[in-house]
């Protein structure tokens, strides 16, 4: 009798007819389980993770902790807030935002941020964007020499041109020596000596190399024969930029000035000189005011908005930029870059760009040196010429008897300058070569994902902001942590978790670029982790290692906001002393110190680009 199918016995189950739910799971836990226990065994896992937990403490928690003391009533606040210290509160947020005093304190500084941020951007647009074209579109006389030339602004302190800029139109509104108009017999009105005018066009000068740079380089790459196929069809030359050119160059242009925008929010500076002498506050004056009080709850309001209106613009950017990848600046190998021949205007475009060289750069400089080697501002005349600001003995005031090169206090914080800057430039040069490595080689992608993002962060918090929250976090000793206000470890540490975002993207940068066969090599050949990275990996990476050393050694030198909070007269830094000059009235002794600033910040930039062998302005002069 023949068996029915379902007395046949019935085989066993191949793995490929086994249910996919049950034998999967154990196998799925031990693979993750074995590839874990792998990339621990890698050294770039445990230098990653070590690293991770290092940026974590000197960027995230800086932050957490000034923001935890905008929700927390501070010492000496009990009275006012009518509650005990430590106790969660929300005084603070209603001070800054709904009190009496939050006009003074948030909404007119914000108004006034708000309407220099929007004048700035208008000027160095229309400035930019027309050097921009005449230098990347056009056959303007001297193309290659004003390709450098208009984005010498951007390698000096922005504010050198403030001082600059006081030295000609200062008038009787404070004490002081008179400007050199006044001098010569012209008052300059209130409105043009400070406040919101002077601020928005000394920015809008500083900032017009961020438009020259990022719109030159995107109208470089635009195929000329797009241009030409417009004509054809028979449209204007106005209609040609307004419906093809313009459109597609959107996405270099909103960065532009999403740019500028975040940079006026945390400029200090500027503002502090020219603002502060008629009471003009923008918020990071505010929120230095804050400090200097001693408001620190306060303080760490101002500064969290501050740091949320930074985020938010540049988050915009980000997702604008996205947007407009689908506008192709750039041709294919058939593309053409025709120059417009500007004919009879050749040499008028060359002279506006004279003039914009002569107000950015010629101007603001020679009107610091003249004002250096003169007794009294404006007067010409030979007798009135001398060096005492320089080398002078026995000069007739009380707290500067010698020129500043005579100066114990001005060697001092050139050294501190040197050693300061320097040490945190080393170290961040090689921290960003490391986290590159690591976030390139790392077989644990979190670990390499987070590294990226959280040393990326403090490029979204404007610099006097970032000194705020480490001022919160290191004023006290917290745990083993020393209280480090009043010491150079804070500002060493301060300056490397500011520069990360610059050096880490060297780092990452240059590794992508190295393969691993050199690596692999010596691993076969017996060599340990550390001495493929001192043998191997940062002999080849040399040149990107001095790149990341040498831009935020450069960017430390001129740089004021982050300092001017963490810095005491111990741990003066040039900047700071130039500053404390201002506040004397010394006004020629401040310009020496800052021309002693830009004269290292210029000649840096030089040397790196050399070193480097790039050019910042590499393409707008062809």
């Amino acid at each position: 009798m023949s068996k029915t199918l379902l007395d046949m016995p019935r085989p066993e189950a191949t793995p490929a007819e086994a249910p996919a739910s049950a034998p999967r799971r154990p196998k799925q836990g031990r693979g993750a389980a074995y590839r874990l226990k792998v990339a621990l065994r890698e050294p770039t896992t445990i230098v990653g993770i070590l690293a991770l937990a290092l940026f974590t403490y000197l960027i995230v928690v800086p932050i957490l902790s000034m923001l935890n003391d905008a929700v927390l009533v501070q010492y000496g606040d009990e009275s006012r807030s009518g509650q005990n210290f430590g106790e969660l509160t929300a005084y603070y947020f209603q001070r800054v935002f709904a009190s009496p005093l939050s006009a003074t304190i948030f909404w007119r500084p914000l108004g006034n941020t708000l309407m220099i941020a929007v004048g700035a951007i208008v000027f160095a647009v229309l400035i930019g964007g027309t050097m921009a074209w005449l230098l990347s579109r056009t056959n303007m006389w001297g193309r290659r020499w004003f390709a450098t030339a208009l984005i010498v602004p951007y390698m000096l302190p922005a504010w050198t041109f403030a001082l600059a800029w006081t030295n000609l139109f200062k008038n009787r509104k404070i004490g002081g020596q008179p400007g050199w108009l006044e001098s010569m017999g012209m008052e300059p009105p209130d409105w043009l000596s400070y406040g919101q005018v002077p601020i928005m066009v000394v920015l809008a000068l500083h900032y017009t190399p961020f438009v020259i740079l990022l719109f030159g380089n995107a109208l470089r790459r635009f195929d000329s024969q797009l241009e030409d196929s417009a004509r054809v069809l028979g449209a204007r030359r106005f209609t040609v930029t307004m419906r093809v050119i313009l459109p597609l160059m959107r996405p270099s242009l909103i960065s532009a000035i999403i740019l500028i925008f975040a940079k006026c929010l945390g400029e200090f500076g500027v503002a502090y000189v020219l603002g502060m002498p008629v009471q003009f506050e923008v918020l990071s004056t505010s929120l230095y005011r804050s400090i200097s009080s001693r408001q620190t709850g306060v303080a760490a309001v101002l500064a969290g908005a501050i740091i949320l209106i930074g985020v938010i613009s540049l988050l915009v950017d980000a997702r604008l930029v996205r947007e407009g990848k689908r506008f192709v600046t750039v041709g294919s190998k058939g593309s053409m870059n025709r120059l417009s021949d500007l004919g009879r205007w050749r040499g008028a475009a060359t002279l506006g760009a004279s003039v914009v060289f002569a107000i950015s750069v010629a101007i603001p400089l020679l009107t610091l040196f003249l004002s250096t080697v003169m007794r009294l501002p404006g007067d010409f005349s030979p007798s009135n010429f001398t060096l005492d600001y320089w080398i002078g003995h026995d000069l007739k005031t009380v707290a500067l008897p010698q020129g500043v090169l005579l100066t114990p206090e001005f060697w001092a914080a050139a050294w501190n300058t040197l050693w300061i800057v320097g040490l945190a430039a080393i170290t961040s040069g090689v921290l960003g070569l490391l986290v590159g490595y690591i976030v390139v080689r790392t077989p644990v992608k979190f670990v390499g994902g987070a590294l990226r993002q959280i040393t990326f962060f403090p490029y979204l918090v404007p610099g006097i902001a970032f000194a705020v929250a480490y001022l919160s976090l290191f004023a006290v000793q917290r745990g083993p942590v020393p209280a480090l206000y009043g010491t150079a470890a804070i500002l060493v540490l301060a300056f490397i978790a500011e520069q990360m975002p610059y050096a880490s993207r060297a780092g990452i940068s240059a590794m992508m670029q190295l393969g691993k066969d050199p690596e692999e090599a010596a691993q076969v050949a017996g060599a340990g982790w550390w001495t493929r990275m001192t043998r191997i990996v940062i002999p080849i990476q040399k040149g990107s290692l001095a790149t990341g050393v040498l831009l935020p050694f450069i960017s430390g030198v001129k740089g004021l906001s982050l300092v001017v909070i963490l810095a005491v007269p111990g741990t003066n830094v040039l900047t700071t002393y130039s500053l404390q000059l201002v506040d004397y009235g010394y006004q020629q002794a401040a310009n020496v110190v800052v021309l002693m600033v830009a004269a290292v910040a210029f000649f840096g930039t030089l040397f790196g680009q050399k070193l480097t062998k790039s050019n910042l302005a590499e393409g707008l002069g062809g």
